[in-house]
This record gives structure tokens, C-alpha cells and sequence, in this order.
């Protein structure tokens, strides 16, 4: 089972193109959308109706719900001043640019997916989230103490538990003991579709691979590849120069921060 799982593509159109037309090489089994659709570019309801045409099941990222709501408020942890401004600038611009039927869309959108595969003797669980199965807007960052995530995917009863929100992509493999067996659990970050911001342009995605041979007791029985992937940059970026977002925003697209 080839599984992609892409996120956070934030209104980027040209990026969200070449994303799709990438996966289409490698034919997936099974396509999910782990949300944050719009905010800080200029093609919202593009990238809406792009991934309801093509019925990829999507969750809700943080921006996704306030925008399905006519929020002012996006649950973005800005940390100066002024980040802040320009994110206001970004959700006043999002909320005047998103037509009505793609806000319900929006706001109709789940909190998470849960799979639940049966692959052998053992039960494998797959959890899809935007930001943390606690909350939406939780920032699981790479360096999080390893007893702290563990905590999170036990108590949701996550297996493989993929998310996004950071834009920083990576895979953790993380050991427990579970009546003297090992027990292994994947927390599985799959980076920016249409925002980077680990210092590579490129838009980011997941290629997950479980098979009959995949269980929690092996501790490399699940592949993750993280696939990079080239597309128009400085067509996203001079649509924002163009549009009343911030400048800065197109400098973030080009720069990959």
C-alpha cells in the first residue's frame, strides 16, 4: 500500500500543480490532503476546488478553520510584531478572496482520519492530524522530548501518526516496551506543499509504503520517503508582489523560511 500524504499549501497554486502532477508518476494507491488549503497567497479557492475535484480525502489545518468560520483569527503562533501585522494583513486578505460555497467546504472539513489496517497478526494504526491530535494548532517540532511524543501518539493510539503545520519536514522512530515487547511508533512530519520553510524552495511530500510484512515490532517495516519537488517560484512570488499581501511573503517562498 503506497500512501501520499501532502500539506500545507497555503493558497500556492503553481505549487500545488506540480505537486499533483509528481504523485501522478507514482501512482499512490491512496491520496490524503492534511490541511492548511489557503492563507498568504492568492489563488484560495483554486487550490480548494482542485482538491475537491479530485475527492482527496482532507482534514482541517488551522488557517482552514478560521477561514471555513470568517475568523480574524488563523491560531498561527507569530513571534514578533511584526509577524503579526502581515498575518493579519494575509486572513483579512484570505477571508474577502474565498467565495462562500468553498468556505462551507472549509468549515465542513474533519479534525482528523483515522485508519486502522490488518496486516498480519498485528493491528497497525494510522492516524492523520494537522497539527497534534490535542490540538489543531500544536507545533510537533523534530526536537521534541522524546517521552512527550511518545505520550501524544499513546494516548491517541497512534501507530504511524503523519501531520504537518511545522513546514519542517522529518521521521522519528521511537521505541517503547510493551509487556517485554518492542513496540515501535513513527511520528512522521511531511514538511510544506506551497510554504517551506526548512531552507529548501522546493514544495515537500510523503510517500508512506505498509505492506503484509509491516508491523509495530520491526523497527524499519515502515518506508518514508519525503519527496522534494520543483515548481514555478517566482510565479508564486510575484503574485503576491502583485496582490495587497505583504512583500515578505514572496521573499519566504523564494528563500524556503
Amino acid at each position: 500500500m503506497k500512501i501520499a500524504l501532502f500539506s500545507d499549501i497555503h493558497a500556492n497554486l503553481p505549487a500545488l500543480e506540480a505537486c499533483l502532477a509528481d504523485m501522478d508518476t507514482r501512482k499512490p494507491d491512496v491520496v490524503y490532503c492534511l490541511g492548511d488549503l489557503v492563507g498568504y497567497n492568492v489563488w484560495p479557492n483554486e487550490v480548494i476546488n482542485i482538491i475537491r475535484n479530485r475527492q482527496i480525502p482532507t482534514i482541517a489545518g488551522n488557517y482552514d478553520f478560521g477561514i471555513g468560520r470568517t475568523s480574524d483569527e488563523c491560531g498561527c503562533a507569530y513571534k514578533t510584531d511584526a509577524d503579526k501585522e502581515m498575518g493579519k494583513v494575509s486572513i483579512s486578505y484570505t477571508n474577502h478572496a474565498v467565495y462562500s460555497q468553498e468556505r462551507k467546504y472549509l468549515r465542513n472539513l474533519p479534525a482528523h482520519i483515522r485508519v486502522e489496517y490488518q496486516l498480519n497478526d498485528d493491528k497497525l494504526n494510522l492516524l492523520l492530524v494537522h497539527g497534534s491530535p490535542r490540538k489543531i494548532n500544536e507545533y510537533l517540532f523534530e526536537e521534541r522530548e522524546e517521552k512527550s511524543l511518545l505520550r501524544i501518539m499513546k494516548e491517541a493510539d497512534a501507530d504511524i501518526m503523519c501531520f504537518g503545520h511545522t513546514h519542517k519536514p522529518y521521521h522519528r522512530i521511537m521505541e517503547e516496551q510493551d509487556n517485554d515487547t518492542a513496540h515501535f511508533r513513527h511520528a512522521i512530519n511531511i514538511g510544506s506543499v506551497g510554504k517551506p520553510k526548512d531552507g529548501d524552495p522546493r514544495g515537500c511530500y510523503v510517500l508512506l509504503t505498509i505492506n503484509e510484512y509491516t508491523t509495530t515490532t520491526l523497527k524499519n517495516s515502515v518506508h518514508v520517503e519525503f519527496v522534494r519537488f520543483d515548481y514555478d517560484v517566482e510565479k508564486a512570488a510575484s503574485a503576491i508582489e502583485a496582490s495587497d499581501l505583504p512583500n515578505e511573503y514572496a521573499d519566504m517562498l523564494r528563500r524556503g523560511y
